[in-house]
């Protein structure tokens, strides 16, 4: 069976700032493509999806100095996705993406 597609939102400063353009930024699983992820959008939001753009988010190596030593460790990579919507759609992000209310309830 296939993993999620959608992982998280990112909610940066700079993702809140392109919010307002309609540009959302989710993590995605490694293997999605650009396709399985404008599906899942569509599904999950019922939204319509006008462009989507994948990257890899390098891995990033950090260090801590200590009266032990040094501990190192590193930020795993992944993969996300920057989603355009079309105009006049909007996504609420700070529902909960598995409990959306459905048409007619309150």
């Amino acid at each position: 069976m296939k993993s999620a597609v959608l992982r998280k939102p990112l909610l940066t400063e700079k993702a809140s700032g392109l919010a307002e353009k309609n540009v959302y930024t989710f993590e995605v699983s490694p293997d999605a493509n650009k396709i399985e992820v404008a599906a899942a959008i569509k599904a999950l939001f019922n939204v319509d999806v006008k462009s989507v753009r994948t990257m890899w988010m390098p891995i990033r190596r950090k260090s801590q100095f200590t009266k032990k030593g040094v501990l190192s460790g590193v930020k795993s990579r992944r993969k996300k996705a920057i989603i355009e919507l079309k105009n006049g759609q909007t996504l609420d992000l700070f529902t909960p993406m598995d409990v959306k209310p459905t048409e007619g309830t309150l």
